[in-house]
C-alpha cells in the first residue's frame, strides 16, 4: 500500500496494515507511532519521524478500501438501503418471528454520555494587551472526509435539537394531556450532568468533549453522536431518541435521568406526537434510580415498570469501561481520524464482543431469573406472616405509596398561605415590639451648642431618630402584608398566640423546617454513596481514590452537621419524629427510603407498605414478577437467535454461490469472509443454548422459526446447508457436540483468562514503548 498517490517511494504491506488493525481493535491504546517503532526494532532499523506519517497515510487508504469493499458487498446482497444496519443491529432484539409471543415492551435500549473520548482543539495562541494568553482561531486543516458506516448522526441533525432551536418551536405549543406529569420533578437537581451551569459550559481546550451512544440491551451499538464543546446537553438525547423512534418504532429508553427526559419528550412539539404514537417510554436505570426520589423511583425505575424484566438499563457504563481505552490514541487526532477510530472500534465490538457473547449474556440472564424465582417460597411465607392473601395486594400497596408521595409532594395552596400568614404575623409582632421600644426612648434636649459633648449628643439623637423611622417603616410594611393575607384568606379576626389557628400554622411551619433538614441530609448521602461506589470501582486510579477519600472525610463532617440539624428539627415535631444515628445513616443503601421519613398529612407509620417487613416483601414480589417477564423475553430472544443463525448462513451461502456462477469471484470471496467473520461464533451459541436448555426451569424452544421479514429467504435447497453445515436449529445434537457443550463453560473461563493476560501484557508493552519514547 503506497503512502503517496504519485511517485511512491515507500509502500506498506497489507499484511502489516491488517496486523496493526487487528491489534489496535483488541488493544485500542496501541498507537501508530508505537507500532511503527516496534516494526523498526524487528527489522533492526533506526526509527525515523516520517515513518509514522507514512504509515498513517497508508493505513487511511487501506481502511477506505475496506469500507468501499464492504459497501459493494452490501449492495450485492441487497443490504444497501438506508438504516439497514440499525434495523438489523441485534438478532435477539430485532429478528422477529411469526407467531412469537408479543412483548409488552418490544425493544429496550439505553443511552448515556461519556467524556473520556475528548479531542484536543488545536488553536492559535493570542495575547491580550497585558500579556495574557488566550485561545485564538483554529489552526486545524479542514478535512471533509466522512467516517465509514452509519453509526454517527450528522452534527447538523443534532443541532436541530439545540436549546435555541427548541425555544423557537416551543413558542405557542400547548402540551397535551399527561405532559404535565412531574413524578420526577427535582431529580435533575441531583445530577451534575443535567444542571444548566454544567451542561452549558464549553471547554475551550477541547472541540469534541465526548460521545453519546445508544445501545440495545445486549450491548450492540445503535447510534452515536459527538458531544461538542459541552457536557451532556439535552439535544444529544433528543436527537438520538428521535432517530431511533423514526427508524425502529416503539422504543423504551433507559437513561440516568429518564424522568426529566421523558417529560421533555412529552412536552416537545416535534417529538410529543411521534413519541405518543409509538408508545415511547423513558425509564431510570437500576443503579441511577437509587439516587432519585422515591416517587420517581416507583414510577420510572426499571424494577417497577411492567414489561421491563430484569433489564437494568446500565449497559453504557460497561461499554465505556472498554471504549475508554481509545482515549489515548484519539486525544490529539483530527476530527476524521477520531471518528474513524471510534466507528471502526464499534464495528469490531458489535461482532467480536456483543455478537460473540450474545449467548453468554442470554444464558446469564436466564440463570439469574431462575435464581430470583427460587425466592417464591420465602415470599409466600412472608405473605402469611403479613396476612396477605394474594400477590395482587402488593400492587395495591405500590399505588397507595404513590398516592401518599404525590399528596405530600406539594403543599395545598391554602396551607401555604396560612404558613405565610403565620410567619408574617410573627414578623409583624416583632416589628411592633421594636417600634414601641424605640418610641420609649427620650431624645435628649441640647440647650447650648457650647456643651463639650454637643457633637456626640447630636449623633446619638440622629441615630435614635433613624432607628425609630426604620422601625416604623418596617412595621407598616409588615402590617400591609398581614392585611393583604387576611383579605386573601378571609380572616376577620387576627390570630394570636393562644388561638388554635396560630398553633396549627406553627406546627405546619415546624414541619417545613423538618422537611428541609431532611432534604439537606439526603442530598449529602446521595453524594457520599456515589463517591463510595466510584472509589471501589475497577479502573479507578490511585490518585483518584485518594482524592475521593479526602473528599469523603470532608463530606462526612458535613453529613454529621446535617444529621444534628435533622435530629434537632425532628425533636420539635409533635409527636417527635425518628431520631437517626450516624451508624444508621451511613449504611443506607436505598436513598429513596428517605422519602418515607417525610411528614405527610396522614400518619403512615402503621401502614403495612411502610413497615420494613412489608417493604421487603413488596420488593421481592416485584423482583419475581420482573423475573417472569425476563424469562418470557429470553424465550423469544433464544428462538430468534437460533432462527437468525440458520437464516443468515443460508442467505450468505446462496449469494456466495450465485456470484460465483455469475463470475464475480472477488465479491463471492468477500461474502464468504463476512459469513466466516460472524459464523465462527455460531457453534458456540448453539452449544451454550443447548446446555441452557438442560437447566431445571428452562421453558424455551430451541427449534427454528419463520422470520417475519422475507429478506433472508432463499429458494429451498439453494443454501446447500446440508453439504457444509448442520442446521443451526437442530436440537438433536450429536454426542460429541453434547460433550463439547458440557465443557464449554470451563473453556470460556480459560479463554477469557488467557485473553485478559495477553491484553494486559500487550498494554504493558505499549506503555513501556511510550515511556521510552518520552525519555528519549
Amino acid at each position: 500500500m503506497p503512502s503517496t498517490p504519485h511517485h511512491a517511494s515507500v509502500v506498506i504491506t497489507v499484511r502489516a496494515l491488517e496486523l496493526f488493525r487487528r491489534l489496535q481493535l483488541r488493544c485500542p491504546r496501541l498507537g501508530i507511532q508505537a507500532f511503527v517503532r516496534g516494526l523498526c526494532d524487528l527489522h533492526a532499523v533506526a526509527p525515523r519521524p516520517y515513518l509514522g506519517a507514512q504509515f498513517s497515510t497508508a493505513f487511511d487508504v487501506y481502511l477506505s478500501i475496506r469500507a468501499e469493499v464492504a459497501k459493494r458487498v452490501q449492495a450485492a446482497i441487497g443490504r444497501d438501503v438506508p438504516n439497514w444496519r440499525l434495523k438489523n443491529a441485534c438478532p435477539a432484539c430485532m429478528y422477529k418471528l411469526e407467531g412469537e409471543q408479543k412483548l409488552t415492551l418490544p425493544f429496550i435500549a439505553t443511552q448515556d454520555g461519556n467524556n473520556s473520548l475528548k479531542r484536543f482543539y488545536r488553536r492559535e495562541r493570542e495575547y491580550l494587551s497585558d500579556g495574557t494568553a488566550i485561545p485564538g482561531a483554529s489552526k486545524e486543516r479542514r478535512d471533509l472526509r466522512q467516517a465509514p458506516g452509519d453509526h454517527y448522526l450528522p452534527r447538523s441533525d443534532v443541532e436541530e435539537w439545540a436549546k435555541e432551536e427548541t425555544d423557537e418551536v416551543m413558542r405557542g405549543f400547548q402540551p397535551g394531556a399527561g405532559e404535565g406529569e412531574d413524578e420526577g420533578a427535582g431529580c435533575d437537581e441531583r445530577w451534575e450532568n443535567m444542571k444548566e451551569a454544567v451542561t452549558a459550559r464549553a471547554w475551550g481546550m477541547y472541540d469534541e468533549t465526548g460521545i453519546f451512544p445508544a445501545l440495545c440491551r445486549h450491548g450492540f451499538v445503535l447510534v452515536v453522536v459527538d458531544m461538542v464543546q459541552s457536557g451532556e446537553l439535552a439535544k444529544y438525547g433528543l436527537a438520538v431518541i428521535n432517530h431511533l423512534i423514526r427508524v425502529l418504532g416503539e422504543v423504551t429508553m433507559g437513561i440516568d435521568v429518564g424522568c426529566k427526559t421523558g417529560r421533555m419528550v412529552k412536552a416537545h412539539p416535534r417529538l410529543s406526537e411521534l413519541a405518543s404514537q409509538n408508545n415511547f417510554k423513558a425509564v431510570v436505570g437500576a443503579f441511577h434510580g437509587l439516587g432519585h426520589g422515591r416517587l420517581c423511583s416507583v414510577c420510572n425505575m426499571s424494577m417497577y415498570v411492567n414489561g421491563m424484566g430484569l433489564e437494568d438499563c446500565e449497559n453504557c457504563e460497561s461499554y465505556f469501561s472498554k471504549s475508554n481505552a481509545l482515549a489515548s490514541s484519539t486525544r490529539y487526532s483530527t476530527v476524521f481520524h477520531r471518528q474513524q477510530a471510534i466507528t471502526t472500534y464499534m464495528q469490531h465490538t458489535d461482532i467480536c464482543d456483543a455478537y460473540q457473547g450474545l449467548s453468554v449474556v442470554i444464558g446469564n440472564k436466564y440463570r439469574r431469573a431462575l435464581k430470583i424465582k427460587q425466592g417464591l417460597p420465602a415470599l409466600q411465607e412472608a405473605m402469611k406472616s403479613l396476612g396477605v392473601s394474594t400477590r395482587d395486594v402488593f400492587e395495591t400497596w405500590l399505588e397507595k405509596e404513590k398516592e401518599y408521595l404525590r399528596a405530600m409532594k406539594k403543599e395545598p395552596l391554602e396551607e401555604t398561605m396560612e404558613m405565610e400568614y403565620y410567619e408574617k404575623l410573627v414578623q409583624y409582632n416583632d416589628s411592633e415590639w421594636r417600634l414601641r421600644s424605640t418610641r420609649g426612648v427620650n431624645t435628649p434636649f441640647i440647650p447650648a451648642a457650647t456643651d463639650a459633648s454637643y457633637a456626640e449628643s447630636v449623633k446619638q439623637t440622629r441615630r435614635i431618630e433613624t432607628q425609630r423611622r426604620h422601625a416604623s417603616e418596617v412595621f407598616y410594611k409588615r402590617l400591609d402584608a398581614v392585611q393583604d393575607l387576611e383579605q386573601r384568606l378571609g380572616i376577620t379576626t387576627r390570630w394570636v398566640a393562644e388561638s388554635e389557628e396560630w398553633k396549627h400554622a406553627a406546627k405546619l411551619v415546624s414541619s417545613r423546617v423538618y422537611q428541609r433538614a431532611l432534604d439537606q441530609l439526603q442530598g449529602l448521602i446521595v453524594a457520599r454513596l456515589f463517591e463510595l461506589s466510584k472509589m471501589n470501582m475497577s479502573g479507578t486510579g490511585y490518585k483518584l481514590r485518594k482524592h475521593i477519600a479526602k473528599a469523603l472525610q470532608v463530606r462526612s463532617k458535613a453529613v454529621k452537621t446535617a444529621l444534628q440539624k435533622y435530629n434537632a428539627a425532628a425533636a420539635t415535631m409533635d409527636p417527635p419524629r425518628t431520631q437517626l444515628a450516624w451508624e444508621t445513616v451511613v449504611e443506607y443503601a436505598f436513598l429513596a427510603e428517605f422519602d418515607l421519613l417525610r411528614e405527610g398529612r396522614e400518619d403512615i407509620r402503621a401502614e403495612p407498605w411502610a413497615l420494613p417487613a412489608g417493604r421487603a416483601a413488596m420488593d421481592q414480589h416485584f423482583k419475581i414478577r420482573r423475573a417472569d417477564e425476563e424469562i418470557e423475553r429470553l424465550n423469544v430472544e433464544i428462538r430468534r437467535l437460533m432462527t437468525y443463525m440458520g437464516d443468515e448462513r443460508g442467505f450468505l451461502v446462496y449469494h456466495e454461490r450465485r456470484l460465483q456462477e455469475e463470475g464475480s469471484e472477488a465479491l463471492a470471496l468477500q461474502i464468504r469472509r463476512q459469513r466466516v467473520e460472524r459464523g465462527r461464533f455460531d457453534d458456540g451459541h448453539v452449544e451454550r443454548l443447548w446446555k441452557l436448555a438442560k437447566v431445571p426451569g428452562f421453558t424455551g424452544d430451541l427449534s427454528r422459526g419463520v422470520a417475519v421479514s422475507i429478506e433472508r429467504r432463499v429458494p429451498r435447497g439453494a443454501s446447500g446447508g446440508s453439504e457444509e453445515h448442520s442446521e443451526a436449529g437442530d436440537v438433536d445434537m450429536p454426542d460429541a457436540t453434547e460433550e463439547r457443550a458440557r465443557a464449554l463453560d470451563e473453556e470460556d473461563e480459560e479463554d477469557e483468562g488467557d485473553m485478559d493476560a495477553i491484553v494486559d501484557a500487550f498494554e504493558n508493552i505499549v506503555r513501556i514503548a511510550h515511556d521510552v519514547e518520552a525519555a528519549a
